[in-house]
């Protein structure tokens, strides 16, 4: 059994793949209070890149019957990862990559600005002909839909953020396996949109408990009982977010290869092994013979034989991997490493000196702005991939030679 046990007096257990790795004590209690609730299916599954977060713990499973949470999916609805492998070699790149990556930068807006009168340099100034003909077809009428019954969505950045990066977190970079293949491999999610769905949704189910008088360990934990409107209303929404997450890293991923085909002189193809994957999302599945809603919060489905992406972090390997369709995991995977710092804690503990070591073999942003995604504040990506071994198979293994960090 590669996997701990630990029991919840009332409410189901919790099976965590964390042997080896940093399992922190609010991340555990965290867990119990999910674990308490009288609708959560069999019990609750951690991965190993386990750690706090806002309303549900970060690299968890949450299996339901009869209610969702949506402060369970969380905010960046949709988030996940796109790798592709390219026809390109090692050889074939030019020794200095900084114009590989101000290449990228230019292709795909990043980051965020709020200034009055001025563009967030995070959205489209002019959306361009491809990304609005996406948009039209594929995600608009849907969204005038929801607008029409939540009309708080309208006025978001939505169409505008359709193919861009973001902050945090979120990156693109082009990295060589173990045979000095080139694949470019990116993490973003469903935006400011996104964000607005979540938020909108995470205060309805509060006001929804307190209405009925339902009191809870954690606020953030607020639900919707299944075949109420709210509940209905939300599954529509957060599907909607999700499509466009996985739009908007398929329109970054054509803009990013082109970028680079354009920098190079070449035609580059990068449809050879793609892979995308949502890690925080909900959709309904089938587990020990009941139909039930499967929550991951930084989880990546691990059906046998399906593709998934763990990143490590902006300094260390990632790797492309193949599910073992583990059961007991709910056919989960870790979405990533994990943190072990909080953003504020790297700023303050991580020098500049120390990142810019961390991360001499990368072209990427040696500022102090990005200290807080330095490779020292997350957990060692070869425990958590020990600590999984029963969930997935590496299939390749990557490290990176560009990094662009919002």
């Amino acid at each position: 059994m590669n996997y701990e046990v630990m029991n919840v007096t009332k409410g189901v257990p919790i099976k965590s793949w964390t042997v080896g790795v940093q399992f922190d004590d609010k991340a555990r209690q965290q867990l119990r209070n999910i674990a308490e609730l009288p609708f959560v299916y069999k019990w609750v599954a951690a991965m190993p890149d386990v750690h706090l977060g806002k309303g549900a713990t970060i690299g968890s499973v949450i299996p339901t019957k009869g209610a969702v949470i949506p402060a369970a999916v969380g905010v960046d609805i949709g988030c996940g990862m796109m790798a592709a492998k390219t026809n390109l070699k090692a050889k074939d790149l030019p020794d200095n990559l900084f114009g590989i990556r101000s290449a990228i930068e230019k292709a795909v807006p990043h980051g965020r600005s709020v200034k009055r009168g001025k563009r967030d340099i995070g959205a489209w100034g002019n959306l361009p002909d491809t990304t609005a003909n996406r948009w039209k077809l594929e995600l608009e009428n849907k969204f005038k839909e929801l607008c029409d019954k939540h009309p708080t969505l309208k006025n978001t950045n939505n169409a505008h953020h359709l193919g861009t990066l973001g902050t945090g977190n979120h990156f693109i970079e082009m990295c060589l396996d173990e045979n000095d293949d080139v694949w470019v491999m990116l993490h973003s999610g469903s935006r400011g949109v996104g964000n607005r769905i979540g938020t909108y949704f995470i205060e309805k189910a509060k006001k929804d408990m307190q209405r009925w008088f339902i009191n809870l360990p954690d606020t953030d934990l607020s639900y919707f009982p299944e075949g109420s409107d709210s509940f209905n209303d939300y599954v529509e929404a957060v599907d909607w977010a999700q499509n466009f997450a996985r739009i908007n890293r398929e329109i970054m991923m054509e803009n990013t290869l082109a970028a680079i085909a354009i920098k190079m002189g070449r035609i580059i193809h990068g449809d050879l092994e793609a892979v995308n994957c949502h890690h925080n999302y909900v959709q309904k599945e089938n587990h020990y013979g009941q139909n039930v809603l499967v929550t991951r919060k930084g989880a990546v489905s691990a059906k046998e034989g399906q593709l998934g992406i763990i990143p490590g972090s902006m300094g260390t390997r990632s790797y492309i991997v193949r599910g073992l369709g583990n059961a007991e995991s709910f056919c989960s995977c870790s979405h990533g490493a994990g943190r072990v710092m909080s953003r504020t804690q790297a700023k303050k503990q991580v020098s500049l000196e120390e990142h810019i070591k961390a991360t001499a073999h990368v072209e990427c942003r040696k500022d102090a702005d990005v200290v807080d995604e330095t490779p020292a504040a997350y957990k060692n990506i070869d425990q958590v991939m020990e600590a999984q071994k029963d969930l997935v198979e590496i299939v390749h293994t990557l490290r990176q030679v560009v990094c662009v960090k919002g």
